[in-house]
């Protein structure tokens, strides 16, 4: 069987299909070749479709992103693995040390009924990034805002990996998270540091709730934006006075056009706060978008790290270009879970830190920072 592409013979045969299978997950999914392309062909959203055509028709998709990823945060409760008391261990910890930096108890409530707000971690940052949802837990309770975890299953993680392959797998996932919005009574759902929680919970979820689940849901950048300048918390710029940059998840700022909240705030906490180029809309993906951080068969890690990510590093040592050697201290920040993960493995694979000093964190970290409240700074240069 043939078909015609520009003119020349293609067969279509097993082979050819399994390429397009692998080539459809080469993809960041990122679209910025969308807002460039003469002709308007959004090859993000094409290859989306082409993963989802492989699993829903044909059960095909990596083991990472389907098996330990929407299979195991339906079955376990998060896609990390870890179950509901596991989560809540972790958080008593990251509140242990969290009272300790404070100077007085900092305690995630979990459970609680009529909150103002459900927060939704990626819960990897429990693991990976505790101090994450620890600054959620100081900026949270220093500004007397109501607010609440859930141990419902699949609802104390904000990851919904069918987002990026299954639509039938995406909807089992957010159904349940907004299910146990509405068992809470809660009036809002706050969305943590993750990008693609962020497309899952606000855009594509839209399409598929129920009148009784539409619970409203907000970008805890924008939520975080109103507490910073509404002066709801005591802040001291000087204590960032080091070189920041900000890296732009492509789907809070180009898929959903989130691009000033983030930057109001670090201009006022900030001092030293300075543009990547280009930015905003027009930034580079991190290179591990689209279940790329998770990915590590055939040579995907290192496709990632030699290829993917390449243009971000150059753009982030670019933003530093005055002061690149290690003698001074760096912060990259990065609001969202899976773009961290992956600047972890760029710094670990360039030697970053020990070459020039670059720290990566998210935006709450910089926040509690700025907080003189604290006994001792938020961020740890000498912990790295």
């Amino acid at each position: 069987m043939l078909a015609r592409l520009k003119g020349e013979d293609l067969e279509l045969n097993w082979r050819t299909v399994a390429r397009l299978l692998e080539l459809s997950y080469r993809c960041t999914l990122c679209r910025r070749c969308a807002q460039t392309c003469p002709v308007g062909l959004d090859n993000g959203l094409i290859a989306h479709e082409i993963r989802k055509l492989f699993s829903m028709e044909m059960g095909l998709a990596p083991k990472e992103i389907h098996d330990k990823g929407s299979i195991q945060q339906l079955s376990s409760g998060s896609s990390t693995g870890m179950n509901s008391d596991g989560a809540k261990d972790s958080v008593s910890f990251i509140d242990e040390e969290m009272s300790e930096l404070a100077g007085r108890k900092i305690e995630t409530p979990w459970d609680r009924h009529g909150a103002e707000v459900l927060l939704l971690h990626n819960a990897g940052e429990f693991l990976a990034w505790p101090e994450n949802p620890g600054a959620f837990a100081i900026i949270l309770e220093a500004a007397g805002v109501s607010w609440t975890l859930s141990s419902e299953l699949a609802a104390y993680d904000a990851v919904n990996y069918g987002v990026w392959y299954d639509d039938v797998q995406f909807a089992r996932i957010a159904m349940k998270q907004m299910a146990a919005a509405k068992k809470l009574g809660v009036k809002k759902v706050l969305i943590g540091e993750c990008g693609h929680a962020h497309k899952a919970l606000t855009v594509i979820a839209d399409r598929l709730l129920p009148k009784d689940l539409n619970i409203p849901r907000e970008s805890s950048i924008v939520f975080l934006r109103d507490i910073v300048l509404g002066g709801r918390l005591k802040l001291d710029p000087s204590r960032n006075n080091f070189p920041v940059t900000l890296h732009d998840p492509c789907n809070l700022v180009r898929l959903m056009g989130i691009v000033e909240p983030q930057r109001e705030i670090l201009r006022r906490i900030c001092p030293q706060f300075r543009e990547m180029i280009p930015h905003g809309v027009d930034n580079y993906c991190c290179g591990g978008g689209s279940g790329f951080a998770i990915m590590s068969r055939h040579n995907f890690q290192d496709w990632r790290l030699s290829i993917a990510g390449r243009m971000k590093l150059k753009q982030i040592l670019d933003a530093f270009a005055d002061c690149p050697g290690p003698d001074i201290a760096k912060y990259v920040c990065a609001p969202c879970s899976n773009c961290k993960g992956q600047l972890r493995d760029l710094f670990q694979y360039y030697s970053v830190w020990e070459r020039s000093r670059i720290l990566y964190g998210g935006l709450v970290e910089l926040i509690a920072n700025a907080m003189p409240e604290l006994k001792e700074p938020f961020i740890r240069w000498e912990s790295h």
